[in-house]
């Protein structure tokens, strides 16, 4: 039997993550790999296109109608969606209060100790954000989640974003064995936007795995709460998911150490691709505006 995989999807918020996620696991399952998602996202939807429903009910939720996470039984958070994909979420607190990283952990422990990683090829852990909270870096810090997957754009956030969470990567891949699996550029058609990709993957020392391009069919598949492998299974986009998700299951123990950079080095490298005005091209504009 293959080594169990522990992978995570990182990414600034409305990057397209958990979407991302879901339709490369779907891939990853149609190749016959046993799959178990752990959502670790608040929303509590990393899991919603493989279910084909609404939203799962979390295991923090659960344990506080039941109690404590010890009075659950394993189905009660464990549900089976497409393929026979299992799925789970971690749940959090309510908004402005404790913080979310206790549920991720407890759902993680509760579920390694109720036999849920049992028989699964890949776990996977959908994250919510950048790294700057700890509490969302939790698989990182427990060394959970060993191989991170950073969906990103071209857009300044998420380039930052990016290179924020391969900090995180970096502050823990000494103590345990977390490595960067790679970047995927999830496409909104900004400027230059594959060679920025480009050019940032290899600034962290990382491979661009692939780059998804932007397609209203992801829309419609969302609508009706699937991914695009089972809503157009022999649509051009969904070759994109599945050709990613063979790259993620030929990358097995290549993931790499990360090498960020400052915000600076980001603002010269944006500048470099004409993404972005120097300070004197700025005030040039402003002097010529007002001559």
């Amino acid at each position: 039997m293959s080594a169990l995989r522990q992978i995570a999807f990182y990414g600034k918020g409305g990057i397209g993550k958990s979407t991302t996620s879901q339709n490369t696991l779907a891939a990853l399952a149609e190749m016959d790999q046993r799959i178990l998602i752990v959502g670790c996202d608040p929303k509590a939807d990393s899991t919603r296109l493989i279910l084909n429903t609404k939203l799962q009910d979390t295991v923090l939720h659960l344990a506080a109608e039941a109690g404590s996470v010890e009075d659950l039984e394993l189905e009660d958070v464990l549900k089976i969606g497409y393929l026979g994909i299992k799925c789970t979420e971690s749940g959090g607190p309510e908004p402005g209060v404790g913080c979310a990283g206790r549920g991720v952990i407890t759902a993680i422990n509760f579920l390694e100790e109720n036999g849920a990683y049992d028989d699964v090829d890949y776990v996977s852990y959908d994250v919510l954000g950048d790294v700057v909270c700890g509490g969302f870096a939790m698989p990182i810090r427990e060394n959970k989640a060993q191989e991170i997957y950073i969906v990103m754009s071209g857009e300044m956030m998420a380039l930052y974003a990016a290179n924020n969470i391969a900090k995180g990567i970096l502050k823990y891949a000494h103590t345990g064995g977390v490595r960067l699996g790679g970047l995927i550029c999830n496409e909104r058609r900004t400027d230059k936007e594959l060679e920025l990709a480009e050019a940032l993957s290899a600034r962290l020392g990382c491979k661009l795995i692939h780059f998804v391009p932007r397609d209203n069919i992801v829309q419609h598949a969302e609508l009706r709460r699937q991914t695009v492998i089972q809503y157009d299974t022999n649509s051009q986009q969904a070759k994109e998911y599945r050709q990613l998700a063979t790259k993620i299951h030929g990358n097995s123990g290549k993931g790499v150490v990360p090498t960020p950079i400052t915000m600076e080095e980001l603002e010269e490298m944006l500048m470099e691709f004409g993404i972005m005005q120097s300070e004197e091209q700025r005030l040039a504009e402003i002097a010529a505006s007002e001559a």
